[in-house]
């Protein structure tokens, strides 16, 4: 009898410490995913463009540019303010791995939703729906007058981006790659159209209005052609799973536009370009995980 006391004494507390494992490890379970989200957390790394400029770029350690003064507003609505938030560079064709491995917790970063990306991360927005468009030096112009003209032009090549398939390979025009090098993207590419070692840039009209601009005060002119042939939704990127951040995110961002802060930020950075911004909110994507 007493044996029998004993075991099931053992076994009862046996069973009361599993429950307690259990209800231990459930609860941190959720901690975890809760503090996983970009929704609840105290500090966020933001990968943005260090070659764009208007858009995102890097002088002297100091981040500037429309997709940077988004993202500032987006962490600010999401509770993350000052020295919390902190940018890393990244590039067209690094975008992805660095949101897989948790490097950064966003990316804003002139990143066009397409079915292909998602099924590596998941987008918030788009916070801008811009335009594919071409840039030639403005002797250049009258052959140029929209993508058909690139047809046996040198056509800058940026490794990651999708710009110059589109013209290439959906849009079967015969374009000749120009290659960049290094980490330089599209600011190699004004580079190479100034210098005359490439014959036009063809990408979302937002960059090309900044590199427009960088161009007229470098001395040198250029033109957009204003012939433009796709629509480039910004989304802002995040762990694909991230259901809670995504929407936190798509309501800072339905929030920008119902203030006046995004059409505010479009002006500023855009207008000096001459480029006619949409001041209305876009159509979101969705936050599904499929």
């Amino acid at each position: 009898m007493g044996i029998r006391r004993n075991l099931r004494a053992r076994r009862a507390a046996a069973a009361l410490l599993a429950a307690g494992t259990a209800l231990s490890a459930a609860a941190c379970g959720i901690a975890d995913a809760g503090e996983s989200s970009v929704a609840d957390k105290d500090e966020l790394t933001i990968g943005v463009n260090t070659d764009q400029p208007g858009v995102g770029s890097r002088a002297g350690g100091t981040y500037a540019g429309f997709d940077v003064d988004i993202a500032t507003e987006v962490a600010r609505r999401l509770g993350v303010t000052g020295s919390h938030v902190r940018f890393a560079p990244v590039t067209s064709k690094t975008r992805e791995a660095l949101i897989k491995d948790g490097k950064v917790d966003l990316v804003v970063a002139s990143y066009s939703i397409t079915p292909e990306r998602k099924l590596d991360v998941a987008f918030a927005g788009p916070y801008y729906v811009a335009h594919q468009d071409v840039l030639v030096r403005a002797s250049d112009a009258s052959a140029v007058k929209n993508v058909h003209g690139l047809a046996g032009k040198r056509l800058c090549r940026v490794a990651g981006s999708v710009s110059f398939p589109r013209v290439h390979d959906e849009m079967g025009v015969a374009a000749r790659p120009a290659d960049v090098g290094g980490q330089q993207g599209y600011a190699a590419c004004l580079d190479g159209l100034t210098a005359d070692r490439l014959d036009a840039v063809s990408t979302d009209d937002l960059i090309l209005a900044g590199l427009a601009a960088q161009a007229a005060r470098q001395g040198h002119k250029v033109k957009i052609v204003n012939a433009p042939f796709s629509d480039e939704p910004y989304g802002i990127g995040l762990r694909k799973d991230d259901v809670d951040g995504c929407e936190a995110v798509n309501k800072a961002i339905t929030g920008m536009y119902q203030d006046g802060t995004a059409p505010r930020l479009l002006h500023k950075w855009f207008d000096p370009a001459g480029l006619k911004v949409t001041t209305t909110v876009p159509q979101f994507e969705g936050c599904d995980e499929s």
